[in-house]
């Protein structure tokens, strides 16, 4: 299927193909095409592939933003925080002990988050046929 394909006489997408739906927390988690939930999404760890190898999906739909990055802040931050509080609460370590943890701990858990809410989010694009707002003028 070509991209043109893809598009109606209006320009706007549509999806014709008979693919049975998936999950999209489970392929998002995964890194999996939302379509097919065979094909990879990304290429590396965070750049998305130009489409899928085994349904040739285009991914020029996916636009997450800065939608994966505003959660992973707000969940990481609350673990890592709430983490550090409690261990300075019962133990007062010194500032070097909270260092030696919670940055790698920080790196490790954004890193992987903001991979799974990423593809989350373009596995919910997809399902639900989420696009940019337009104002039509007729």
């Amino acid at each position: 299927m070509n991209s043109e394909q893809d598009k109606t006489p209006d320009g706007a997408s549509s999806d014709s193909a008979l693919f049975p739906p998936v999950d999209p927390f489970k392929v998002g988690i995964q890194g999996c095409c939302p379509r097919c939930g065979n094909g990879k999404l990304f290429d590396g760890l965070l750049s998305l592939k130009p489409r899928c190898a085994a349904c040739d999906l285009d991914y020029a739909f996916a636009d997450a933003g800065d939608g994966p990055a505003v959660f992973v802040i707000l969940i990481v931050g609350f673990i890592v925080i709430g983490a550090v509080l409690w261990l300075q609460a019962n133990y007062g370590p010194p500032i070097w002990v909270h260092i030696l943890l919670f940055a790698p701990l920080t790196i490790i858990l954004s890193l992987l988050s903001l991979r799974w809410c990423k593809g989350i989010l373009i596995a919910l694009q997809y399902r639900n046929k989420a696009s940019e707002g337009r104002l039509h003028r007729d």
